[in-house]
């Protein structure tokens, strides 16, 4: 299995159980070794009193495409600390997409930063996320090859 194909299995045991995510029209557009990209479409119900985009659901879309980003090698990680800049606004019918990459992992920890732009590509948020690896795996029984292991 290459490390493509592993981070794709990851993602899809993650997506099948994420009700969060695909509960709010995130599509997983691409995954690969610590790296994702989500998408969203700004519906009526994520405005605000403002009449834009609430900032927690850029925050989630962002969270989760970290999410996705940093579960790719196959070892169960959760955020540690996640920070977000608010940069412009959202607005009702944008279509909102995180991208996200690792720029550093080392022992049990990494750092990802996430980009949120729209459609027309401004740039409406900055996200960095601080990860840490915990007990298990998300695709079970795979050698350290990525490959599965026979059973019997």
């Amino acid at each position: 299995m290459t490390a493509d194909e592993l981070a794709r299995a990851c993602a899809d045991a993650m997506w099948a159980d994420d009700a969060a995510s695909s509960g709010l029209g995130m599509e997983l557009v691409s995954v690969g070794p610590g790296r994702a990209e989500l998408a969203m479409t700004v519906t009526e119900r994520m405005v605000n009193g403002h009449n834009i985009c609430h900032g927690g659901f850029i925050f989630l879309l962002a969270d989760s495409t970290f999410a996705f980003a940093c579960n790719t090698y196959n070892q169960r990680t959760v955020a540690q600390h996640c920070a977000i800049s608010f940069i412009e606004a959202g607005r009702l019918g944008d279509r909102l997409t995180a991208c996200g990459v690792e720029k550093n992992r080392r022992g049990r920890s990494g750092i990802y930063d996430i980009t949120v732009t729209r459609q027309d590509g401004k740039v409406i948020a900055e996200f960095r996320g601080h990860s840490r690896t915990i007990e298990g795996e998300l695709v079970p029984n795979l050698d350290k090859s990525g490959a599965a292991a026979a059973s019997g």
